[in-house]
């Protein structure tokens, strides 16, 4: 695309009832003049716009509805519109059926004045029904307004007024609780945008200002007193303080904040008076960011949610087809009455309405991603959701996963001549040009230990898998695994050497060692400590039924089963490089369908992106976590998988009950138009229950806690 194909807009949209509704809309605006391609959002109730249009435009193009369209980024305050305006009109109509009902009790149902009252109340209640489904009949579309315009109309033909009224009522009812139970499942959405405050106390020069997010610059210093919270995020300069992060990682615990560590909007200040450095926009934010995020996955289809569109797709035309059978074919062929047979193709029309079974899957898939960011997890589309709930197999990278990735030097062995000191320096100055976790661990033993670490470095070099290779004062130094120097065939890597590097192994510790093509010259012992919830993550999801876990490393075989078996892995896969991880979750896929792996998100990307479900730990300040992840974890807390699982698990069993549910009431109702027990408003009713029943059961789903 180039030109105006280029331009992106993206708007909010007020009004949306029905899928259907929406689907109409995208298609109108696709059909403006100077829009290339437009993506209508159903659950986040946005469009996307590539092209040019104008708000004028859009709205016309959603006139049938009569939507309201605004800029996503301009806030909008809800109306809350009067009472008689949005509801007046179904309430009179209720008032003349009730009137027509008993005229039709005092002078007969047949009475031109109960007939009377009962079209006023059909043409009252029922107008805006009508003006749809007569435009969509005209243009052959067949939807839920197609199917009962016909149906009120043609119970008006054969003297039904009573009942073709009731339909109308009984419709309006039912689509006004479809619209309150996507406005309830998007709820949860709106409260995570009012979660940060829109202006905050900054200091320019000398003086202290109001100023709104909107015009806060990246470098402002931001000014946060107690139990005020965080408009923007950025850097502690100067104070200390506990934050409630619950709004944007889930913990319900606060975390200690001092000089250098990093906050986000929207989290709570509860002690100290902080000041902050903003480092981010406020559309850059990491709750901008979640919420963005969010949205977009309200958009994601699931795999039931693209069945239930191809499925209503066909089963519409098809009651359509079928109910003009029932309605013709028995008075023409089998001598039947022509009033009775119209009067159940009718029935049919109504009962046929899918109402419950389109609204089934999109407010449980809202209803959960909604419930899952405000317990911060992120989940990036319906299908991640649904694949989520499926799982047989979860995968775990090691260091920074089920350990804290902040490892620490236990032991340090010089061997021969050089000064311990001298060792412990080279060491540091080689290791503080690679980006291996294990390294920082030697830097930081070598800054705690005061040792020079201004020592130039010449050709510096990693050695895939191995180590690294650099010269120090003209002397070529190498820094790696004990692989490394048996390969370089060192002159004093003796049996007792090789005896405690086991023996380190075997207590989970890594064994690093600095040496010469020559000879080894130190023995580094590295540890990095389990996380307190990985045990218990671990046999959670044993009990929740997973067949395997495994531990993917890079680190040596003993360090890493020495973990897996105090952790109680079922399987530990060690001396991994990226692409063995890569290799081994395709396997994985192969033998168990649906797997999961679980890392940083920094490294192991191409895992991460190989498995069913890619899931990143601490998503919260970890851009790369939020990009390549199909479902991030926002706090760093392994405890939340288990929680995503049952969420998942819980989704996919309400949706499959809603379908279930929803096609054999129609079943059901079908059945009794054969005796002719179905009338016009016990299949509307039928209709109507089914819907409130799907979305109730759908919003149960809030109640699934983290």
């Amino acid at each position: 695309m180039t030109g105006n194909a280029e331009q992106k807009n993206v708007y909010r949209v007020q009004g949306f009832s029905c899928t259907s509704c929406a689907a109409r809309f995208e298609k109108n605006v696709k059909n403006l003049p100077g829009v290339k391609d437009a993506r209508v959002n159903f659950g986040a109730s946005k469009v996307t716009v590539y092209g040019e249009a104008t708000i004028e435009e859009l709205e016309k193009a959603g006139a049938f509805e009569n939507l309201k369209i605004t800029p996503e980024n301009e806030r909008v305050e809800a109306r809350k519109e009067p009472f008689w305006k949005t509801h007046g009109k179904a309430v009179l109509s209720a008032i003349l059926l009730l009137a027509g009902y008993l005229l039709g009790q005092r002078f007969g149902e047949e009475h031109t004045l109960t007939a009377i009252v009962y079209a006023a109340s059909i043409l009252i209640g029922g107008y805006g029904l009508f003006n749809k489904g007569m435009k969509n009949l005209i243009r052959l579309q067949f939807d839920m307004n197609t199917l009962m315009t016909v149906a009120v109309l043609g119970a008006a033909a054969i003297g039904e007024w009573g009942e073709g009224a009731t339909v109308v009522i009984l419709f309006a009812i039912s689509e006004g609780l479809e619209r309150y139970s996507m406005e309830k499942a998007r709820q949860s959405i709106r409260s995570l945008m009012d979660i940060a405050p829109k202006e905050a106390l900054i200091r320019r020069g000398n003086e202290e200002l109001m100023v709104h997010v909107d015009d806060i610059q990246v470098g402002d210093m931001m000014i946060v007193k107690p139990g005020q919270k965080l408009a923007m995020d950025g850097v502690v300069i100067k104070g200390t303080s506990t934050v409630n992060q619950a709004a944007v990682t889930g913990e319900s615990v606060p975390v200690a904040k001092t000089v250098g560590d990093e906050v986000f909007a929207g989290t709570l200040n509860e002690e100290g008076l902080l000041e902050v450095k903003v480092t981010k926009r406020v559309e850059d934010t990491t709750i901008s960011k979640i919420i963005h995020l969010v949205e977009e996955a309200q958009a994601e289809r699931a795999p039931s949610q693209a069945f239930v569109d191809r499925f209503a797709k066909y089963y519409t035309p098809a009651i359509m087809i079928l109910a003009l059978g029932i309605a013709v074919v028995p008075p023409l062929l089998l001598g039947g009455n022509w009033g009775e047979w119209i009067y159940r193709g009718l029935a049919l029309l109504v009962v046929g309405c899918p109402c419950a079974l389109v609204i089934s899957t999109p407010v449980s898939i809202v209803t959960a991603i909604g419930n899952a960011a405000r317990n911060g997890v992120l989940i990036k589309g319906g299908i991640h959701l649904e694949e989520a709930g499926r799982l047989s197999a979860v995968a775990f990278d090691k260091t920074g996963t089920l350990t804290k990735g902040v490892p620490a030097v236990t032991d340090f062995i010089p061997l021969g001549e050089k000064d311990p000191k001298e060792l412990l320096g080279i060491a540091g100055v080689i290791e503080k040009g690679s980006q291996h976790p294990l390294a920082s661990a030697i830097v930081r033993k070598a800054e705690k230990e005061n040792v020079d670490l201004s020592l130039e470095v010449e050709e510096f070099q990693a050695i895939t898998g191995k180590g690294v290779k650099a010269k120090v004062k003209g002397e070529l130094y190498y820094i790696g695994s004990p692989k490394l120097f048996a390969e370089l065939n060192v002159s004093n890597l003796s049996q007792e050497m090789m005896n405690k590097i086991e023996e380190w192994q075997k207590q989970g510790k890594t064994v690093m060692v600095l040496g010469t093509n020559k000879e080894i010259l130190a023995l580094i012992a590295v540890a990095d400590e389990v996380r307190d919830s990985s045990q218990d993550v671990i046999q959670k999801l044993h009990d929740l039924g997973i067949k395997k876990t495994i531990m993917l490393t890079g680190d040596n075989r003993a360090t890493a089963e020495a973990i897996g078996r105090r952790l109680g892995v079922a399987e530990v896969k060690a001396e991994l490089l990226p692409e063995d991880k890569l290799d081994y979750i395709k396997k994985l896929r192969n033998d168990y369908g649906s797997v999961a792996m679980v890392g940083d998100g920094i490294n192991d990307a191409p895992a991460l992106a190989a498995a069913t479900v890619g899931i990143a730990m601490g998503g919260a300040g970890t851009d790369t976590a939020l990009e390549t992840a199909d479902i991030a974890l926002m706090a760093d807390d392994l405890g939340k998988l288990s929680y995503t699982i049952k969420l998942s698990r819980k989704t996919l069993a309400i949706i499959k009950q809603n379908l279930s549910f929803s096609l054999g009431i129609k079943l059901l109702a079908l059945l009794l138009i054969v005796p002719g027990w179905l009338t016009l408003w016990l299949a509307i009713l039928a209709d109507m229950g089914a819907t409130l029943i799907v979305t109730l059961n759908s919003l149960r789903l809030l109640r699934v806690k983290g």
